[in-house]
């Protein structure tokens, strides 16, 4: 059933906004996704974002980037606009964390060469700010990431999935690698702590970036 069928607290008064973004997302998948299904993905992204979003004001926007990163990671999955580089999902329950520094490492370390994810099962409202602060003493702001739902697009886009020691589970589809990063929860951590986290982790990235790169 449409999310519009019975709309959400707020969805009334983003409907405008929503349409706006799923008119621009049309026209850079023109030819690749029909805009009924753009449209779609822009309601069923702002739905699943709503569900923990205590704070709307920011909803509408981050919709867009949510969106536009799902319909990236489908056509990727389906070869219809490969990306042409190795994609990494990093996976955790709230995917305030752990995830989140992962991912922001990759980023800094590759530059680009390779596309990266990061999701949660059960996303939290925000990042965890000792992540945030932890981060930013490395160059990385993570002051603009939120925390996203697991989807299956982006798991089918991925070549490498990598849970952090959580729990966490993902659906398996073949010719994927996937691993378990053992990783303490930077939530039960002082500053101390999570910079360890963030040590521990720079070391496994730069392992997994090598192996991907070839280098």
């Amino acid at each position: 059933m449409s999310s519009r069928s019975h709309p959400m607290p707020g969805l009334i008064n983003d409907e405008h906004v929503l349409h706006r973004i799923s008119g621009e997302l049309a026209r850079k998948f023109e030819g690749v996704f029909s805009p009924e299904m753009v449209d779609r993905y822009v309601f069923e992204s702002y739905t699943a974002l709503a569900r923990t979003a205590k704070i709307k004001t920011y909803l509408a926007s981050i919709t867009k980037h949510f969106a536009e990163d799902r319909l990236d990671a489908l056509a990727h999955a389906q070869g219809i606009r490969p990306s042409g580089k190795p994609e990494v999902l990093f996976v955790c329950v709230q995917n305030a964390g752990r995830s989140q520094m992962a991912a922001g490492l990759l980023k800094q370390y590759t530059e680009g060469r390779i596309n990266v994810r990061s999701a949660g099962s059960m996303p939290a409202e925000h990042l965890n700010h000792n992540v945030i602060h932890s981060m930013s003493e490395l160059g990385i702001d993570l002051g603009a990431e939120f925390p996203k739902p697991l989807t299956d697009d982006v798991v089918r886009a991925a070549d490498v999935v990598i849970t952090m020691g959580c729990g966490d589970t993902c659906p398996i589809y073949p010719g994927k690698r996937y691993e378990d990063w053992q990783v303490e929860d930077p939530a039960d951590l002082d500053p101390a702590g999570v910079a360890r986290v963030r040590n521990e982790l720079a070391e496994r990235i730069r392992t997994l970036a090598t192996e991907l790169l070839g280098e």
